[in-house]
């Protein structure tokens, strides 16, 4: 019976990695198979599944979903480009740092979503072509995203399955390097555009044109009320482990609150629910609980403790670059998933943080390697190729695996210096 989990979950990766099909359906089906063919029970099965994860997932887009119509992150956006006055390293750096703080709070795949169009109207008014500055905001979702629990999927999953790691952990731990390696890789991205990023001084004086209070829509007095719901949401996050509140809870509440502040009917705000993720998230509970129940997890920990000879500093270095080059292969999150238990393994009845840390890290720094191994990159790539700016997978290699290489040093640098 293991052997037919090891091979559906193998399968299911490979069909998702390669893209043949429909990643929910193929999760959904692979996990029919380990149910019905007996290699995980359904009372397991249940038992397997992260609801707090899911939980956070949906009211977080809810509570995005509802403030996205007032217009305030359009609004925000121009603010950005407007400052930007034309100057290209500048305009690259803005358009980063408002995506990477965005992926901070929002999740990166919401924040690719809301900054993309910003950056295919600006190049467009500026008569340059969108592919830079839209590499370098999926980058920086992907980079952004890693600073805390709510950015990045991987580290939802981290988040939901580790209790002793707060909300203020995830900022305190992963924030500064997050930070640190979003300047570095922004320059790295800056270099290699630096041909494309030429801007005629007219085009550029045209960007003062821009009016970033017309994005506003709405009542403005139900605005303010959605902006003000949305910052005590993120508030309450940092103060969670005070309030003696669990970040599903802060997610729940946040959104429940949004429902009541906004006009909008319980249906339309349901809209906002991505159910083909949470689904996705749940069939793969399903398929790697199977691997745990087969003990297929427990001897993959068994063979890492063995190579790295116990020594902490290199099981963490392992799980690191193991992460990363894993993520690049296949999509993050379902490697992330099947990871967290080996990590719970070699932790065994010790907590040890730095092993969260570096999972996160692999996992979150490698979704920027190849155009499959992230959302925000499958995303951001599908809006420019409606745009008429197709990028192959390539192309997006040979920007994307640098970064993650140098962001990989970084990590590495700062996981011996810090934390080992």
């Amino acid at each position: 019976m293991e052997i037919l989990a090891v091979a559906v979950f193998l399968v299911a990766l490979a069909v998702i990695a390669l893209d043949w099909a429909d990643k929910t359906k193929i999760a959904l089906a692979a996990a029919s198979i380990v149910v019905v063919a007996g290699a995980i029970d359904a009372e397991a099965a249940v038992a397997a599944v992260d609801w707090p994860t899911l939980g956070l997932l949906s009211g977080m887009m809810i509570v995005v979903g509802l403030t996205q119509p007032t217009g305030l992150f359009d609004w925000l956006g121009l603010h950005v480009v407007r400052a930007s006055r034309g100057r290209p390293i500048v305009l690259l750096y803005l358009l980063a740092g408002l995506t990477g703080g965005l992926s901070a709070f929002l999740d990166n795949l919401t924040a690719i979503l809301l900054v993309v169009p910003v950056a295919l109207t600006v190049a467009d008014r500026l008569g340059i072509s969108p592919v830079p500055l839209v590499l370098t905001e999926v980058i920086a979702s992907n980079v952004g995203g890693t600073a805390t629990l709510i950015g990045d999927p991987p580290n939802i999953l981290i988040g939901g399955h580790v209790a002793e790691l707060s909300f203020l952990d995830f900022v305190v731990n992963l924030a500064p390097v997050a930070a640190v390696t979003l300047v570095v890789t922004t320059g790295l991205l800056a270099l290699v555009f630096r041909r494309s990023l030429r801007i005629d001084p007219a085009r550029a004086a045209t960007l003062g044109d821009l009016d970033p209070v017309a994005q506003l829509r709405g009542d403005p007095r139900r605005r303010r009320v959605v902006v003000a719901v949305l910052i005590g949401t993120v508030v309450a996050f940092f103060l969670h482990s005070t309030l003696h509140l669990e970040p599903v809870v802060v997610a729940l509440v946040g959104a429940t609150a949004m429902l009541l502040v906004t006009d909008v009917e319980i249906e339309d705000a349901l809209h906002s629910v991505e159910w083909a993720t949470l689904f996705f998230f749940l069939a793969l509970f399903v398929v790697v609980g199977a691997l745990e129940e087969q003990g297929t997890i427990a001897r993959v920990a068994g063979w890492l403790g063995d190579i790295t000879g116990g020594s902490r500093t290199a099981e963490s270095l392992v799980i690191l670059w193991g992460a990363a080059a894993g993520s690049a292969v296949v999509d993050n999150i379902p490697f992330t998933a099947a990871m967290i238990p080996v990590v719970d393994e070699i932790e065994g009845d010790r907590f040890d943080d730095t092993l969260w840390w570096s999972l996160s890290l692999g996992a979150c720094f490698g979704g920027n390697a190849t155009l499959i191994a992230a959302a925000a990159n499958v995303a951001g790539t599908g809006l420019l190729r409606r745009a008429g700016h197709p990028v192959s997978f390539g192309r997006f290699l040979a920007v994307g695996l640098p970064a993650t290489l140098l962001s990989l040093v970084i990590a590495t640098g700062y996981l011996v210096a810090f934390q080992l």
